[in-house]
């Protein structure tokens, strides 16, 4: 069997026990605690996608948004969530990102605190094309030094999962695709999108001042695409439903990080049945496997091109059937952190 069908990968839940379930009957309610710093958007989409999962699974999801940015900014909030817990009715703390953790467990909690790691909080920031964090970086740091203060620690890729050196209290889930907005259909919204009916589309949805999506690697490849009748793409920032719209009609999505986790932008082209190019970063290889329209490039511009040629050649797509075969949409996914939650509730409350 190739190493990338193991039905074991990214959802690992043996030390789970649902017996003696806190209690059955209660609806459990849990804060979610992440930055609201970003420019473009009041919630970070894929946490927000997460907590409208988990709704559907019988838990009730609060937002504490942390405002201010560096050391300061963090900290300043620390006595505004503990006032906040205090006053609200919580069973569980979710933090999203090591310093959104700190905040969370300098408020010392009575709930357990549930960690996830995203990706840079643990790996480091990227500095350049071509240099990446180094390994003992002040956020990697701050990574290991929290998890004796938490009480569960949920890693999006595996990748991730080697910086977490309290292994009983790992796991690795990645995010979950929501199957009904990314329907597969292929729906034709160019014209709504000002989009020309005879051209062929790649579509770069990060960040390109961001160092490590690292648009200047496609960029460099553009003129070249360019001969091929290919046009490249780039419309962030833009809203979720605009992203459906876009990965629902392009020919084809380049994702080209230095480093990632388990990215959203590649498991949405998939549900979408839209082609793809990736660098081999994070858990990209074992989301993607052997699936028809998708390829995997080094970061030779070379490679690039031709992986480009290759998987827009390809006469089907099958990317939203290999996500169903490894149940990585929102429901699926949404029951699996529900469990840790339980097992994390259940330790607290034997």
């Amino acid at each position: 069997m190739d190493e990338t069908d193991d039905p074991n990968y990214a959802i690992e839940f043996s030390k789970t026990n649902n017996s003696g379930i806190y209690p059955p009957e209660k609806t459990i309610n849990a804060l979610f605690v992440s930055s609201g710093n970003l420019k473009n958007f009041d919630l970070a989409p894929f946490i927000k996608v997460q907590g409208e999962s988990l709704s559907q699974v019988g838990i009730n999801v609060t937002y504490f948004k942390i405002k201010g940015k560096g050391s300061k900014g963090y900290i300043n909030n620390i006595e505004n969530l503990k006032k906040f817990i205090k006053e609200n009715n919580f069973d569980i703390i979710h933090a999203h990102f090591t310093l959104s953790g700190w905040v969370a467990a300098l408020t010392f909690p009575k709930q357990p605190l549930i960690l996830s790691l995203m990706g840079t909080d643990a790996l480091g920031r990227v500095k350049s094309q071509w240099q990446i964090a180094k390994v003992f970086n002040h956020l990697t740091m701050l990574t290991y030094a929290i998890q004796p203060f938490v009480k569960k620690i949920i890693s999006k890729s595996i990748n991730i999962d080697k910086h977490v050196w309290i292994k009983k209290k790992s796991y690795i889930l990645p995010n979950g695709v929501d199957l009904a907005k990314f329907d597969g259909k292929r729906t034709d919204f160019r014209k709504e999108l000002h989009l020309d009916e005879n051209k062929k589309y790649i579509l770069f949805l990060g960040n390109k001042a961001d160092k490590n999506k690292n648009f200047q690697f496609l960029k460099e490849a553009e003129d070249e695409l360019a001969k091929l009748n290919f046009t490249v793409i780039a419309p962030y920032p833009v809203s979720h439903q605009t992203i459906i719209k876009y990965l629902s009609c392009v020919d084809m999505v380049v994702m080209c990080s230095i480093q990632e986790g388990s990215p959203n932008v590649v498991k949405e082209a998939m549900a979408s049945n839209c082609k793809g190019v990736f660098t081999d970063v994070g858990d990209v290889r074992e989301v993607v496997g052997n699936t028809p329209g998708y390829g995997i490039t080094s970061f030779k511009k070379e490679d690039l091109l031709d992986k480009i040629l290759e998987v827009d050649a390809m006469p089907i797509c099958q990317g939203r059937n290999r996500l169903i075969d490894k149940k990585l949409d929102t429901k699926n996914i949404a029951l699996k952190l529900k469990s840790i939650y339980l097992d994390a509730l259940k330790l607290t409350n034997p």
